[in-house]
């Protein structure tokens, strides 16, 4: 379905309008200077008001002989027929009228009027004496010298291919810049990328458009602050990667050189193994996990059902008694996810909790309901961390062991349970509570609560 700001739209207004235009610009311009063409000049007007007062002049100085001797002038200057005429149309002078002369006397024109093209040859004048009118008049056909539309074949060129080329122009331009030049910014864009300029983004008027070119604009410019992001988020990772292996590596080294006792040495070489296969395999996920962005399949989980297998699996782990790990949420607490990737979720921020407790602390899963999103709170008794810290714990590699009690970890347990829980249309961000640190988790409502 077009929408009101499809480009279609206005493609079709910019090409109407410039049809309706050029239609307009040829009937009015056209019948114009068409009706232009088909009037006397000045000058030619001026020569004929002058035959016109030379006839008067030979008739008042020289009567029908002064007439006969002017006509004769004339005709060596005007080829054609001319006659003096009083006001019955009778000659004035000794020249008789033939039939077909007397009918050209039932057409004449005057000299203001318009020249007709379509009569058989030359039209005929009626030219007062500019003295005495009612005396006479001059009758003569229009000297081929002084036919007008000279210059029709110039106004035709101008109407019929200047003109209509000046628009044509200017509808090139108009498409050129509504078409043209997004699609060039987003060909440099995408030349940028291939030199490894992943900073560039396009030009705010083109990104604000409402239209398809708009969207593609803008979805360029996500691409670009993606594949920047991504980008810089695999060079953190193996900069940090790297950073975090040397210190396993160097402990193994030592233990290689100095230690004696086998079994210690087998041990210490077991120790350090898992620690760098889990630190490699955390980092592959989170580096996964962002670079995957598929659809995932959601369905209905029942938050209190999963606590338990998680908190259970805590417990072994950590030796807790099942008491201490509170969940406060009631059996109707259903929340649309994934399964697999809200459970490494929860199991990271649970098992950042247990390993920030005091000795005997506790951690409480607690929450509400506001609207369609369930909002959840994990809350242990570690003490929290800095204002400023908040925000910056949830970052690869990030640990904070001088402000919070514990030690472990490599710092990518928040940040894959953040990217997890966003990669299900929920959010994760952290508060000080009132003994420990708060983490807070909105998700939205589970399908089969919302049809209850």
């Amino acid at each position: 379905m077009l929408d009101r700001h499809s480009l279609f739209w206005k493609l079709a207004i910019l090409l109407v309008g410039f049809c309706l235009l050029m239609i307009g610009l040829s009937y009015t311009w056209g019948r114009h200077m068409e009706t232009r063409n088909a009037f006397l000049d000045e000058p030619a007007r001026e020569v004929l008001r002058g035959y016109a007062a030379e006839a008067e002049r030979a008739w008042l100085e020289g009567g029908r002989e002064g007439v006969d001797r002017w006509q004769e002038r004339l005709l060596e200057r005007e080829p054609g027929w001319a006659g003096v005429l009083d006001g019955d149309l009778q000659p004035l002078g000794s020249l008789a009228l033939s039939g077909a002369q007397i009918q050209h006397l039932t057409r004449l024109r005057g000299v203001d009027w318009p020249m007709s093209r379509r009569s058989v040859g030359q039209p005929w004048l009626r030219l007062p004496f500019p003295t005495v009118p009612e005396q006479g008049m001059l009758v003569m056909e229009l000297p081929k010298r002084f036919n007008p539309g000279h210059y029709r074949l110039l106004w035709q060129v101008v109407t019929n291919g200047i003109i209509p080329g000046l628009f044509t122009l200017l509808l090139c331009v108009g498409l050129y810049r509504m078409l043209i030049v997004p699609l060039n910014q987003l060909r440099e864009q995408a030349n940028a990328w291939r030199a490894d300029q992943l900073t560039a983004r396009l030009d705010a008027r083109t990104t604000q458009r409402q239209d398809e070119l708009g969207e593609l604009a803008r979805a360029f410019d996500q691409m670009a602050e993606r594949l920047q992001g991504t980008v810089a988020l695999q060079q953190q990772l193996l900069r940090d990667l790297s950073h975090e292996m040397r210190t396993p590596l160097s402990r193994l080294r030592v233990a290689c050189d100095g230690e004696t006792d086998l079994h210690g040495l087998r041990e210490r070489l077991h120790r350090e193994v898992d620690g760098m296969q889990q630190l490699v395999e955390n980092t592959l996920q989170l580096a996964w996990q962002d670079a995957e962005r598929g659809v995932l399949e959601l369905e209905p989980i029942q938050l209190p059902a999963l606590w338990d297998v998680l908190s259970e699996n805590a417990c072994y782990e950590s030796g807790w008694a099942p008491e201490r790990l509170r969940c406060e949420l009631p059996a109707g607490c259903w929340v649309q996810g994934n399964l697999n990737h809200l459970a490494q979720a929860l199991e990271n921020l649970l098992r950042n909790a247990v390993r920030h407790s005091p000795v005997d602390g506790r951690v409480r899963l607690g929450g509400r309901r506001e609207g369609g999103y369930w909002l959840l709170e994990l809350e242990d008794e570690g003490g929290g961390v800095a204002e400023g810290e908040l925000e910056r714990i949830f970052a690869p590699f990030t640990r904070l062991d001088g402000a919070r009690p514990g030690d472990g970890g490599f710092g990518l347990g928040l940040s894959i349970a953040r990217s997890a829980i966003e990669r299900q249309g929920g959010m994760l961000w952290a508060v000080n509570g009132g003994q420990g640190l708060r983490l807070c988790m909105r998700l939205p409502v589970g399908v089969s609560v919302a049809v209850v």
